[in-house]
């Protein structure tokens, strides 16, 4: 899926103008909603605090700080994060940030290097969003079987079944009602409870 195709939420933090403006440019129309601005880290991390950004990028320096800090940090919460260092300090800045996930840009920069970063930033946002959705499923499977487990309990303790039986009984009512076994897990637990 490419930058065309999504829409993501974008925090461009940065003292001058130039940078918001350069990336507007290059944004395809509707790509980015909302593209919200902030002139200093500690505006930028109120707005942190108030939603999260799919992509945070970081014009460094910044008034009140250098802000790689805050680009560790934002990208330990889940945003993709971009940070553009002056070239002298690319360096040592990329070795610093590049464990915690930070794209780093050294700055000069042209149009095309911008615009494959954000490309860059666009893969790396789809590949955790296909994690959150392996976590959040894996969350439901161990979900289901705490019910199953829940309603086995209860089988073994209100009618005197045996584990294997009470196993067995689930999966035989899940087959017979077209239910999942967390469906009928479920009505167990709300029958012996």
């Amino acid at each position: 899926m490419s930058l065309k195709e999504r829409v993501y939420s974008l925090l461009v933090v940065s003292a001058g103008e130039k940078l918001s403006e350069a990336i507007h440019a290059l944004l395809p129309e509707s790509a980015c909603d909302p593209v919200c601005t902030a002139a200093s880290i500690s505006s930028a991390e109120r707005m942190i605090n108030d939603r999260d950004f799919d992509f945070v990028i970081v014009n460094s320096p910044l008034p009140d700080d250098a802000g790689i800090h805050f680009a560790m940090d934002v990208s330990w919460k889940g945003s993709v994060v971009l940070l553009l260092v002056k070239s002298d300090l690319y360096a040592g800045t990329h070795a610093q940030v590049v464990t915690r996930g930070v794209f780093t840009l050294a700055k000069p920069t042209s149009k095309s290097a911008l615009s494959a970063a954000l490309d860059w930033m666009a893969a790396a946002r789809e590949r955790s969003r296909r994690s959150e959705k392996k976590t959040l499923s894996l969350e439901e499977k161990m979900q289901e079987i705490r019910l199953i487990n829940r309603a086995k309990w209860l089988l073994i303790t209100e009618c005197g079944m045996k584990e294997d039986d009470a196993h067995h009984y689930i999966e035989k009512q899940a087959m017979d009602n077209s239910l999942s076994k967390g469906k009928i897990a479920e009505k167990i637990i709300r029958t012996y409870s």
